[in-house]
């Protein structure tokens, strides 16, 4: 099967077109004409998943490998060692990053993982319902996400709406009509600005909160006939 009829599907599925202007989701690897017969689904493409698969194979990961314009290909360096394996093998690379978190990826965490019911959707922002205090919600955190703690911006009395971004989107607290906000990569100043007005916040974690990534794709491609991997991407952190 050509990559060509792959990369047409899932602009279908969900538009390229749609991606934000600084992002970097398409075709990054490989040619539109390269026949493929295994697909590879992971959150990031590093040596553990390039390990795992065999030459030819076409990955469809949510992060750019390449994301930012390259200078330079020092191949002992990442990702340019990362892209020379890939060259080298022959294994294509297609990105779907901002494009696929507005239109499946949010929404399906929402729903799928914490249980929430969806009253609304702009963009990356999912509006849910939840009508309990701040302590049961963080609870619920805790034990869909398997972590032990939270960073938190504490909530006083009942949170009545829930607003969900997966991966960092501190940058959007200002623009949050909820009682509280999940997302992950909060930084210092955001968590004083959502105190300051009154939101409640939840570190909900980048790799904790996009790494369902593959079970959102997987079932859109059963009907292919090639042979689909599933790769469970590595945290960078360790938690000690």
């Amino acid at each position: 099967m050509k990559l060509e009829e792959i990369y047409a599907y899932l602009d279908a599925l969900s538009p390229f077109a749609s991606q934000e202007s600084w992002d970097n989701s398409g075709l990054l690897v490989g040619s539109k004409e390269d026949e493929v017969d295994t697909m590879c689904l992971c959150l990031d493409v590093d040596e553990y998943v390039l390990e795992s698969v065999p030459d030819g194979t076409l990955i469809i990961a949510h992060h750019p490998l390449i994301f930012k314009g390259l200078k330079r290909l020092d191949t002992g360096c990442y990702p340019a060692s990362l892209l020379k394996t890939m060259l080298r093998r022959n294994i294509g690379l297609v990105a779907m990053h901002t494009n696929i978190d507005k239109s499946h990826l949010n929404r399906y965490v929402c729903e799928q993982v914490f249980g929430f019911e969806v009253l609304s959707q702009e963009e990356y922002v999912c509006i849910c319902r939840f009508e309990e205090s701040f302590e049961a919600l963080s609870l619920h955190v805790k034990n869909v996400l398997g972590v032990e703690q939270l960073r938190t911006v504490f909530l006083e009395g009942v949170v009545e709406t829930v607003a969900v971004t997966t991966g960092s989107g501190g940058d959007l607290i200002g623009r949050i009509e909820a009682s509280c906000f999940l997302t992950g990569d909060i930084k210092y100043h955001q968590a004083m600005e959502a105190k300051a007005n009154n939101l409640g916040l939840i570190d909900i974690g980048h790799f904790e909160s996009e790494r369902y990534f593959g079970e959102v794709l997987a079932p859109h491609l059963k009907n292919f006939p090639l042979k689909v991997i599933m790769s469970n991407s590595k945290n960078p952190f360790t938690i000690i």
